[in-house]
């Protein structure tokens, strides 16, 4: 443990990724109505052109059924919805999910847990998780949960950050993210302590190729991978055989 932050006189552990779920809910509750420009503050503006890619990847149309897995306040669901596409907006946060209502009041929003999805199996054409996949306690689960619920042939599609591929930039990069989002989320945040703990949690998370593996003993297969910003964020994609 390298440091608490408190919510509501609730005392948070920060760093590890194996931390209680209602902890992970607490700290978006209280970050949430922020939480998308914080977002593009500290992608230095990159995450719209993100999530765009994403949904180049997913190609959502009319008729296709997509599980939006901590869809947060809608901002990716909105881009596969405006396709045509019908998305189920899901999150474990209930103060995201009241936000996301406010700024998207046509999207389906439903509160719920990525290590125990409400659906049957077979249901989805796309399961999709950007910026979440590394908040969950289990991360195997949660695949394993994500791959239950697609029909076959489906897709998973997995945004998330990794790491830089050249070395001299990941260096830059990871200096930045310890020692500049701090201070950048004291000035523009009540939870700062929220924002170094998700530098934390990127700094512990696997590369490209471990999420790639995660991604096969779930049993997805044709696995691969699209580096975007230097490696930054990388997508992931599987198939359900």
């Amino acid at each position: 443990m390298v440091g608490a932050y408190y919510h509501e006189n609730i005392r948070v552990s920060r760093a590890d990724l194996g931390k209680e779920p209602e902890e992970v809910s607490a700290m978006f509750d209280g970050v949430a109505r922020r939480y998308d420009l914080l977002n593009d503050l500290l992608s230095l503006g990159r995450t719209k052109a993100w999530r765009k890619v994403a949904t180049s990847i997913i190609t959502p149309k009319p008729g296709m059924r997509i599980l939006d897995i901590a869809a947060g306040t809608g901002s990716s669901s909105r881009l596969l919805a405006d396709a045509g596409a019908e998305v189920i907006s899901l999150d474990f946060s209930k103060g995201m999910l009241d936000a996301g209502r406010k700024r998207h009041p046509d999207l389906t929003f439903m509160q719920g847990d990525a290590l125990a999805l409400s659906f049957k199996e077979n249901e989805f054409d796309v399961a999709t998780i950007s910026f979440g996949l590394r908040n969950t306690a289990d991360t195997s689960k949660a695949l394993q949960e994500s791959f239950r619920v697609l029909k076959s042939g489906g897709r998973m599609v997995v945004v998330e950050f990794s790491q830089p591929t050249n070395r001299i930039f990941r260096t830059i990069y990871l200096r930045y993210l310890m020692r500049a989002l701090p201070t950048v989320a004291k000035k523009v945040s009540s939870n700062p302590d929220a924002y170094v703990y998700l530098a934390e949690s990127i700094l512990a998370w696997p590369n490209q190729i471990g999420l790639a593996d995660l991604m096969k003993r779930a049993g997805f297969g044709s696995v691969q991978w699209k580096n975007l910003t230097f490696g930054i964020v990388a997508i992931h994609t599987g198939v359900k055989p």
